[in-house]
């Protein structure tokens, strides 16, 4: 009887963890798409901010840029909504919506340096959030 006790504190213990890191990813791909969709919204509205690189292997328009991050950061907060609410469409989503703003931010390191390195290691957080719970004990 002692067994099935300790079994199912596990399970609980194990439910409880799993929950409080999809929390926890989902906060951090709310702040990620945030910081994305203001990026972004610098880039459109006043592409003076940055700073441009010359001769840098992967040059695009700043502007094109700043659409690319709006559209990301939006879709990133909505698939954050989708993991408060523990969608498993939202696990699949926010580990693929945030491997691309991992590219993005790498691909405009030479625009905005320090931002894109932050935005880098925020997502690789979340990535490291949603992958790491067992499928079993969150669904």
């Amino acid at each position: 009887m002692a067994t099935s006790t300790t079994s199912h504190q596990r399970s609980d213990a194990a439910l409880a963890a799993a929950g409080g890191l999809t929390i926890f990813a989902a906060v951090m791909l709310f702040i990620t798409g945030s910081m994305a969709f203001c990026r972004g919204l610098m880039a459109v509205l006043d592409d003076q901010v940055f700073l441009t690189t010359p001769n840098y292997v992967f040059k695009f328009d700043l502007t094109s840029w700043g659409w690319i991050h709006l559209v990301i950061g939006l879709i990133a907060v909505a698939v954050s909504f989708g993991l408060f609410t523990a969608q498993k469409w939202a696990r699949i989503l926010g580990v693929g919506i945030a491997g691309l703003m991992i590219i993005a931010n790498f691909l405009s390191i030479p625009y905005y340096p320090l931002w894109s390195l932050t935005l880098i290691a925020l997502n690789g957080v979340v990535i490291w959030g949603l992958c790491v719970v067992r499928r079993d004990t969150l669904y």
